[in-house]
């Protein structure tokens, strides 16, 4: 397969600098939600690339440092667990897609998105079902969220070791119902993703 598929389309369409973005985190009971935003050089191949769900936490994080290093630009950004609340899941996800975005320079002419929706992003996107499998940028943004969001959780785990939420990330487990049980909601947990708990 080409992983440069989509980027040379939109290119033969006239579209000189596209990103690829795409979010990791969104079903998760706690935390935020965060999106990546990737300027990569034309035709650039990553050894090893691919949807970050399909690789493992080490080859994750080798991955994030070549494509941080060799990307022309790229940014992190996301939106918090009140965020989220407050105006739902899908609107916080565009919310923290938008913010990642607008800090690429150069400013990108096109955004690929990974999904079938992108109807709250503020710049002229693409969306690509499944894009993190087919698309080298889309790809690499998932590595970067991905990756971004576990080292948080890490740190957020230290703040509240009895969810063990660096063990879970934040995801709804069956330990993480377990230790909800026993200790309520934390400051960062998702309330209105809790609401179905029993």
């Amino acid at each position: 397969m080409d992983w440069w598929e989509h980027e040379k389309a939109a290119e033969a369409e006239g579209w000189r600098i596209l990103c690829g973005v795409d979010e990791a985190g969104r079903g998760c009971l706690a935390g935020p939600v965060y999106a990546a935003a990737v300027i990569l050089p034309h035709g650039l191949m990553i050894d090893g690339l691919n949807d970050s769900k399909k690789l493992s936490a080490a080859k994750r994080e080798a991955l994030f440092s070549v494509i941080i290093e060799k990307a022309v630009s790229y940014a992190v950004a996301s939106a918090s667990a009140q965020e989220i609340d407050e105006i739902n899941i899908q609107n916080a996800t565009y919310l923290a897609m938008n913010r990642a975005i607008q800090k690429l320079d150069p400013v990108p002419e096109i955004a690929l998105i990974d999904g079938n929706r992108a109807k709250g992003i503020e710049y002229i996107s693409r969306c690509i079902i499944g894009g993190d499998g087919k698309s080298a940028s889309i790809a690499a943004a998932s590595i970067l969220a991905k990756v971004s969001r576990d080292r948080f959780m890490q740190e957020l785990s230290k703040q509240y070791p009895e969810y063990l939420l660096h063990v879970h990330k934040g995801y709804g487990t069956q330990k993480h119902y377990d230790q909800l049980r026993a200790y309520g909601p934390s400051p960062v947990h998702r309330r209105t993703f809790l609401k179905k708990m029993h």
